[in-house]
């Protein structure tokens, strides 16, 4: 059974009734600026993120750690694999003690102390303030825009450029709910007819942005940006993970050429291979989700390709 906090303390995750998945929005949602007299100012090495390399809001995230040179100026605790019954493990073998966060075995234990009161999902990313102890936020799209610009020694592109802005977040609303989150709608859907929504809603999208992808290089034009970053993730974990895990078995991403040329030059760009644990990201689905994949059995899975082959963590 799911577990989430409720005022500080870790129950059970109520069922909803009607068969459909509902991600719970985030109640923290600081933000990191530039100014130095801002709550939350652009301070290297003040604060911390908690990440998984298996959830794909939480790639979004390290992609832009990755294209912005700012693996420096944040430290990062990484999850285990493999969820518990009380939620995400943190992963106890590059602990950094220098990080100056307490090492905790479970997430939910950093979020009790941060906020003893809260009510609400065990989730990741989360971004830590250490001066303050408190949670800035957990939300991915928040960081991944704030991490953009919130740094003056960051480097890179800019992810979110004035004249694309509208496009970008045009095209971020296009993807999220029938992609991004379509993934987990078919995937955790407990009625046919809850699926048999999501996945139609899915490949509607999935099509329109292969269409899309055919005059243009990347999402908003030629160059990458933000929602690119929104994008890659689950497309690079949909035939390795969600064709067999979630029952979305209607294409491939392979069957889409455009979508597959698009995922390979992604995964050319510098430092993206290096986010890439591919070992990790099918273990935690398949292990992690019992509810569906009871046994624990873990699939042969495709072909290896660049995907399967990119380093592990650790890797030299």
């Amino acid at each position: 059974m799911p577990k989430m906090l409720i005022n500080g303390i870790l129950r059970d995750k109520p069922k909803r009734s009607d068969g459909r998945f509902h991600r719970l929005p985030s109640p923290f949602r600081g933000w990191i600026s530039p100014d130095v007299r801002a709550d939350f100012p652009g301070t290297s090495g003040r604060y911390h993120l908690y990440m998984s390399k298996a959830c794909p809001w939480c790639h979004g995230v390290d992609l832009v750690l990755a294209l912005k040179g700012l693996r420096q100026a944040i430290g990062i605790t990484w999850m285990d694999p493999v969820i518990s019954e009380d939620g995400w493990v943190i992963d106890q073998t590059d602990f950094d003690e220098t990080t100056g966060v307490p090492r905790d075995r479970y997430l939910y234990q950093v979020y009790q102390r941060a906020a003893p009161a809260h009510t609400g999902a065990i989730t990741v990313p989360l971004l830590l303030d250490t001066h303050s102890g408190q949670i800035v936020s957990t939300d991915s799209a928040d960081i991944m825009r704030m991490l953009n610009t919130a740094f003056m020694d960051a480097t890179g592109p800019d992810l979110y450029p004035a004249e694309f802005a509208a496009e970008i977040d045009r095209l971020a609303d296009v993807i999220h709910a029938p992609i991004r989150n379509g993934v987990y709608r078919a995937g955790f859907a407990t009625t046919q007819e809850a699926y048999d929504e999501a996945i139609h809603q899915l490949y509607a999208a999935l099509d329109n942005i292969d269409a899309l992808l055919n005059t243009r290089c990347f999402l908003a034009g030629a160059m990458p940006t933000e929602v690119d970053l929104k994008l890659f993730p689950t497309l690079l974990r949909f035939d390795p993970v969600y064709v067999t895990h979630f029952r979305i078995d209607r294409k491939r991403i392979i069957d889409y050429p455009v979508l597959s040329r698009y995922l390979t030059d992604f995964a050319q760009l510098p430092g993206v291979i290096e986010t890439i644990d591919m070992q990790h990201i099918r273990a935690h689905y398949f292990l992690s989700h019992r509810h569906i994949n009871p046994s624990g059995i873990i699939p042969v899975g495709p072909e290896p390709d660049f995907i399967i082959a990119a380093p592990t963590k650790g890797a030299a």
